[in-house]
């Protein structure tokens, strides 16, 4: 199991924290919880020995496609295609973006 962090430029946080994925064979959760700064830390804990650059460019590109919230966005990854981590990642963004 790898663990590593990135930090991203960002504008203002979502208005509340959000989950989305489970934990499985093959797949991601992404949990995010709204800070205020001017930056998203991104933790990620993967299986997928290496991975590190792999994840560095995704959010690379990510930023280059999208603002980036302020806050903390943890990734629990188990072997996710690269599809199903930006789908996960706007899901859980999505959802902390709505207001109840």
């Amino acid at each position: 199991m790898e663990r590593f962090e990135f930090t991203y430029p960002a504008q203002k946080s979502l208005p509340s924290h959000a989950q989305a994925g489970v934990v499985g064979s093959g797949d991601l959760e992404a949990l995010y919880e709204p800070a205020s700064g001017d930056a998203l830390v991104v933790r990620v804990a993967t299986s997928v020995d290496g991975s590190q650059p792999l994840w560095q460019r995704f959010f690379d590109h990510l930023i280059g496609v999208r603002e980036l919230p302020a806050g903390q966005l943890d990734i629990n990854d188990f072997g996710a295609t690269p599809g199903v981590a930006r789908l996960r990642i706007e899901q859980v963004f999505e959802e902390a973006s709505d207001v109840r």
